[in-house]
């Protein structure tokens, strides 16, 4: 019998715990045992297997990195994303300041009065309490004024929270606000639960922009290349969209076809990626102008994603992971 041989990993990139899959061909799944895969030095959990596919999760407790995976004596390469922060409860996008400084939060459950809101993580990975009693922040987005606005979804409102962590009040009577994006003009846009996409004027003042399915999780919103603003709402249907919103109010589909779909960003080339939060498929999705979406990175429970100038961050709702650039 021929030796198996490896043509290539899918996605290329991971987070422990992520299922990739290893192509090729002549993998001897015939055998009594299955073909033995390592990641790294740590063996590899074969969760579905024929001879031109072994499908695999990366194990836990690798090193950030290139790693090598070795079946039956052929080798490959899947880039692992390292853990950057824990203890986290993040619900939406972390984000970067100019000093690529990470910001991530500590979201609790309804009401929960947590002792630290969000925290600041250093690019040396030195994490630390940025700013205390917000209640169940939400998303986060940085505006053309420098400061950081975070939505509560408890309290119906967006706070604003200067470079020093004073908090204070910016808009409030938002129904259960979440994602967060400043459009070019500098106004923001507040995705509620509900279905309501406002536009918050500079002084706080909030008008109905466009509306979209109810939710039953978070809003996400990112604003594109093209000035439009681009949302994901996952709601209890197998299949969710991917919505496009013009400046005037109205709505289009830009996908169908993403189950549970969270974190939505645009990259620095201006590619729109997608967090995928169904069991079995979860990960980083590039969906590109044409054509169906692309699995870049493969993980389990990913919320949110965000690009800063020498890496890329990917969250769960416990853990950040690092991969640095050029990366996807």
């Amino acid at each position: 019998m021929s030796p198996p041989n490896v043509s290539g990993v899918r996605p290329s990139r991971a987070i422990e715990g992520g299922r990739i899959t290893i192509e090729g061909a002549g993998f001897p799944v015939d055998e009594p045992q299955l073909p033995e895969v390592r990641v790294g030095d740590a063996r590899a959990r074969v969760v579905y297997a024929s001879s031109t596919r072994l499908g695999v999760l990366v194990p836990f407790g690798l090193e950030g990195g290139r790693a090598s995976i070795h079946v039956d004596g052929q080798n490959a390469f899947v880039d692992v994303a390292a853990p950057f922060a824990t203890g986290l409860h993040q619900v939406d996008n972390p984000v970067f300041d100019r000093d690529e400084n990470l910001y991530v939060t500590y979201s609790g459950t309804r009401g929960q009065q947590v002792p630290v809101s969000i925290f600041r993580v250093r690019p040396n990975g030195t994490r630390e309490a940025f700013c205390t009693g917000l209640v169940n922040p939400t998303s986060m987005a940085f505006g053309p004024d420098g400061n950081l606005y975070v939505s509560s979804r408890f309290e119906g409102a967006v706070y604003r929270v200067d470079r020093d962590g004073r908090v204070e009040p910016f808009a409030t009577d938002l129904g259960v606000p979440c994602g967060l994006a400043f459009d070019r003009d500098g106004r923001l846009l507040v995705g509620d639960r509900s279905g309501t996409i406002f536009r918050v004027d500079p002084g706080g003042q909030a008008t109905m922009l466009a509306s979209v399915p109810s939710s039953v999780a978070a809003f996400h919103l990112a604003f594109g290349p093209d000035g439009a603003l681009y949302v994901t709402a996952p709601t209890l249907s197998p299949y969710d969209s991917v919505f496009r919103v013009d400046g005037d109010g109205s709505v289009t589909i830009r996908y169908t076809g993403f189950g549970r779909p969270q974190g939505i960003t645009f990259g620095p080339g201006g590619e729109l990626f997608v967090v995928e939060a169904l069991a079995g498929a979860s990960g980083i999705y590039r969906l590109p102008h044409t054509g169906p979406p692309e699995l870049v990175l493969a993980g389990p429970g990913l919320v949110g994603l965000a690009f800063g100038a020498e890496s890329v961050i990917v969250c769960s709702n416990e853990t950040a992971y690092r991969l640095r650039l050029p990366s996807m």
